[in-house]
């Protein structure tokens, strides 16, 4: 199930979220470029820098620390929300903040969806440590922060419909279904899969951490209320 559009026009340009898109896809292309450095060996250099700049829970939690400490444990919540690991990683999350992103910015405002945004990736990333909060593995990607956007279009569009993208083996189907059966399956899947690493005793499955983005949903519907719309757009 691949979402395409919504059907609910913006009414003011989402500069926001068109910042947020170019931001990400420029620190990916900087990622990528590491992995063609022709100085030393790429992939080492491109999870080296994966490393240093994603949330690691251990070294967010005291459990464990580097030599170097920089950037600070704190610092690499925000700027994991710029790292991705692969191009379909960053693709991903950029189609659904492409999608559901500028109606929530149109709705709240620019700043204030600029917070939920931010707000939601750290809720997320503390999600996630707290969960497991010995991990080695770093965290990237701007899922948990997408996940809140998805969080607050849900309240605020309910009976909007989104063209999606249905695969059935090699056959395939476009179709519109509403928005809230589109985010209703997304996080089912997250909660379901995270009870799922949860009952195997891990914290991540697949290299999906999906308490960050059970947090981020969350984070994201219940800073709509903190932040309140300035008009009313309900579908």
């Amino acid at each position: 199930m691949i979402p395409l559009r919504d059907d609910v026009p913006s009414q003011s340009t989402p500069v926001v979220t068109y910042g947020l898109i170019a931001l990400n896809l420029v620190v990916y292309l900087y990622q990528f470029s590491l992995s063609l450095d022709s100085r030393g060996p790429g992939a080492e250099a491109f999870e080296a820098f994966i490393y240093e700049f994603g949330v690691v829970p251990c070294r967010l939690t005291g459990g464990c620390t580097t030599v170097d400490q920089f950037p600070h444990p704190v610092a690499t919540i925000l700027s994991s929300m710029f790292l991705h690991a692969n191009l379909l990683h960053v693709l991903g999350n950029m189609l659904y903040l492409w999608i559901f992103g500028d109606n929530v910015e149109d709705t709240v405002g620019h700043g204030r969806f600029l917070f939920l945004y931010l707000l939601s990736g750290v809720v997320a990333a503390l999600g996630q440590t707290l969960v497991n909060p010995s991990s080695r593995v770093p965290m990237v990607g701007a899922s948990g922060a997408v996940a809140g956007v998805l969080g607050a279009y849900l309240i605020l569009f309910p009976g909007a419909t989104v063209l999606t993208l249905m695969m059935f083996g090699i056959f395939y189907r476009i179709v519109h279904i509403p928005a809230v059966i589109v985010l209703g399956f997304w996080i089912v899947i997250q909660i379901v899969s995270g009870y799922i690493t949860v009952a195997l005793g891990r914290g991540e499955s697949g290299g999906v951490a999906w308490f960050a983005h059970i947090g981020g949903f969350v984070a994201g519907m219940l800073l709509l209320f903190l932040f309140r719309p300035r008009q009313s757009r309900r579908l």
